[in-house]
């Protein structure tokens, strides 16, 4: 039997709530296809600073490195904003990222099933609609130097900076051609050339490696009209590969097509370890409350399946799974008439019940 190592990290939050529904759902797929699980927890985020007093633990990203996959939960909330900017939840998360060296963060916006009534568009916007965001996950102006706070004039300003080297794009946009590969052939870089050199300068990169994949139609969008054309025509669209700030803020805006970010998992590959996550935050204001769309969550380890282990059909068994659930049960997110309203946990134990019924 093939033994996986998975770091385990909850996180804060919800993030233990639907990290414990998704816990199951890999412990039931796994040996179905001779995996054996060595699953090991340790703390990341807000709690690990409580614990620890940093948000990325020594132990933590040790355990990580030696790893075959991780999965985390959603990291923060009010009670750690007040901290330092340096030991804050989020940049433990992004510490971990770097230290793994995962450049690429892949979040697919797509309709599971009858979901279309849930979202806030019209229906014949979204039905149909499945699109995939290749975001650079580790340069850019979340990474980029100088950065900082200063006085300056006598007046206090701050500062970050957008920098990416040729590699940096090069890479990036090689998964951006990859992925368009493997679904429609369509790739549209999004950058914001027409105002910033570094994009411009992304934006021939992107094109020069373009020249290796002749199959894929290369587009390029300004990023203020890729986030308005996202909303207004979503099925335009087939993969989408940009920079880390753009990559954060149109994914989301793509998540208004499945009617919640509850709905959206990720999966950030590049270096030899691959982590998971919902792309939705700890939620802090509904918290223990058994509220929580675990959803998210367990389609990141249908991603963690397909991504760092190669197992397709366990991704699309557990995909399978979510849309039978959603056909007759939906937590407060996505909740529609005609449908039953269930909370976290009882969602969680409906998709294992007919991930185990369509496996029995």
């Amino acid at each position: 039997m093939n033994t996986k190592k998975i770091l385990i990290t909850p996180g804060d939050g919800i993030g233990p709530e639907v990290t414990e529904q998704a816990v199951q759902i890999l412990k039931n797929i796994a040996p179905l296809f001779d995996i054996h699980l060595d699953l090991i927890e340790k703390p990341v985020g807000g709690i690990a600073f409580d614990l620890t007093g940093t948000p990325l633990p020594d132990e933590t990203l040790e355990t990580a490195k030696i790893s075959d996959a991780v999965l985390l939960g959603a990291v923060g909330g009010p009670k750690w904003e007040p901290l330092e900017f340096s030991v804050r939840p989020e940049r433990g998360l992004l510490k971990l990222r770097s230290e793994l060296e995962l450049f690429a963060n892949l979040r697919p916006a797509a309709i599971y099933g009858d979901l279309v009534n849930a979202s806030t568009l019209k229906a014949e916007v979204v039905d149909g609609a499945d699109l995939m965001v290749v975001r650079e996950l580790t340069g850019g102006i979340y990474f980029g130097n100088p950065r900082g706070v200063e006085e300056r004039d006598g007046e206090r300003v701050g500062f970050n900076t957008l920098v990416y080297s040729e590699s940096e794009i090069r890479r990036i946009a090689k998964v951006g051609f990859e992925t368009a590969m493997k679904r429609r052939k369509k790739l549209t870089s999004v950058d914001k050339a027409n105002v910033l050199e570094s994009t411009e300068f992304w934006r021939e990169v992107v094109t020069d490696v373009g020249t290796d994949f002749p199959e894929v139609e290369l587009s390029h969008m300004y990023v203020d009209n890729a986030a308005m054309q996202i909303i207004r025509d979503p099925k335009q669209f087939d993969t989408i590969v940009t920079t880390n700030m753009f990559g954060d803020i149109i994914s989301d805006a793509a998540a208004m097509m499945t009617g919640s970010l509850g709905m959206l998992p990720s999966a950030s590959i590049g270096g030899g370890v691959g982590m998971y996550e919902p792309v939705h935050g700890s939620a802090p204001d509904i918290t223990g409350q058994d509220k929580a769309n675990p959803l998210a969550m367990i389609l990141s380890v249908g991603m963690m399946m397909r991504y760092s282990f190669n197992l397709t059909e366990a991704d699309e068994m557990i995909q399978k799974a979510v849309i039978n659930t959603l056909e007759k049960y939906r937590t407060v997110d996505i909740m529609a008439q005609g449908k039953t309203e269930i909370g976290c946990r009882e969602m969680g134990e409906k998709v294992l019940q007919s991930l185990e019924e369509n496996n029995s």
